[in-house]
């Protein structure tokens, strides 16, 4: 064939987009949106109602692609009293099973090893305790068994190899990673300074306030009081943990502390610790290994770092106010950040270009966008 007649054939080919799918809850709206991006524009193909009691919100809160990409599932929070796990295919759109689980079920993932959902349960119901994580067999829907962790656990990722699963306890500030395999706890890490885990030094502390005379607010007393006494109220407050996918260490947002914690899972100690703007959120890191994405919920801005040498390399302000989740492309490309809004703002998804750290388009979404998950990469 001629080469000239050759190019011509080929050139519409290879000038077609790529095609980039995310689905995204929103909160207060009770809808999960299938956002599709082009590589310039972001747009809402579909918006799927979620919700079953006609006359309450019940909260689509975490959600995730399964591995083969066929189904989707979202954690309904609100329930009487416990939430829901919905089973939805990612070719209809349709909801086609559920089953219950424990108090306000957050963030989960499926293990490409053992084939089941670990989902956390945060309970938000009275007072602090431990809570637990569900682990589900997606394929009949039945809740196998529920594992002890800590109080208010929430920000849930497996490792690369599917074998631990790891979520935070935002209350009592733990680090717990479960055995897949065995379904039990296998590792908890303190995550707080050391210093304010010094009974002498908060004491130290709460002396020198008082002699200078200076008003101690209710909170850090009950902060410190409440890690001299025995009983965990976390001043870093965890919200999510991401393992990295190459390496052999976790990222950790300290919400209450602005910090990310780096852990080094071999030796099961915190490696390092560097400051971030107000409230960090969600983590996630590309599939490539070399970028660490952060929502800086309390600013409404995304966060990038060069986890080679820990540089912040980019803060972007989001579209609306308060930064959630974070969804990355399988090609480490793009990031899709949920922004929740406020009042009766709609949920925004942000795409941000990772080479030219850029917001690139937005698209409006149902009111509180917060979890948020990849789907596929299409030509």
């Amino acid at each position: 064939m001629n080469q000239k007649l050759l190019l011509l054939i080929l050139i519409p080919f290879f000038s077609l987009g790529q095609n980039y799918y995310a689905y995204v809850a929103s909160e207060s709206e009770d809808t999960v949106s299938l956002i599709k991006f082009d590589g310039k524009e972001a747009v809402e193909a579909e918006r799927i109602d979620v919700g079953f009691m006609f006359a309450e919100i019940e909260g689509p809160h975490g959600i995730t692609v399964d591995p083969s990409g066929d189904f989707w599932y979202i954690s309904l929070a609100h329930g009487n009293p416990f939430g829901t796990l919905v089973k939805y295919s990612t070719e209809t759109n349709q909801a086609v099973a559920r089953t219950t689980l424990g108090l306000f079920p957050a963030t989960m993932e499926i293990s490409t090893i053992t084939g089941f959902l670990y989902c956390v349960n945060f309970n938000l119901h009275g007072s602090m305790k431990p809570s637990n994580v569900s682990v589900v067999d997606p394929e009949t829907m039945t809740e196998i068994t529920k594992i002890t962790t800590g109080s208010m656990p929430h920000g849930s990722r497996l490792s690369p190899d599917g074998l631990f699963q790891y979520s935070v306890a935002m209350m009592s500030g733990e680090l717990f990673e479960i055995d897949a395999l065995d379904l039990k706890v296998s590792r908890v890490l303190n995550l707080e300074n050391k210093m304010m885990n010094d009974k002498k030094m908060v004491e130290k502390m709460m002396n020198h306030d008082n002699m200078k005379g200076k008003m101690m607010t209710d909170d850090k007393k009950e902060n410190m009081m409440n890690t001299m006494d025995g009983m965990k109220h976390s001043m870093v407050k965890p919200t999510w943990v991401i393992p990295h996918p190459k390496e052999n260490v976790a990222y950790i947002a300290g919400n209450g502390s602005d910090e990310v914690i780096e852990v080094n899972l071999d030796k099961w100690e915190i490696s390092d610790r560097f400051k971030t703007g107000k409230g960090p959120y969600n983590l996630e890191i590309t599939p490539n290994g070399k970028l660490l994405i952060g929502t800086i919920k309390s600013e409404g801005k995304t966060a990038i770092w060069n986890l080679e040498n820990k540089e912040e390399l980019a803060i972007i302000k989001n579209t609306t106010s308060v930064s959630h989740g974070i969804a990355i492309s399988s090609d480490s490309k793009y990031a899709f950040i949920s922004v929740e809004g406020i009042g009766g703002e709609p949920g925004i998804v942000d795409v941000i270009d990772l080479d030219s750290y850029e917001l690139v388009s937005s698209v409006k979404v149902g009111k509180q966008a917060g979890g948020i998950a990849f789907w596929k990469k299409e030509i």
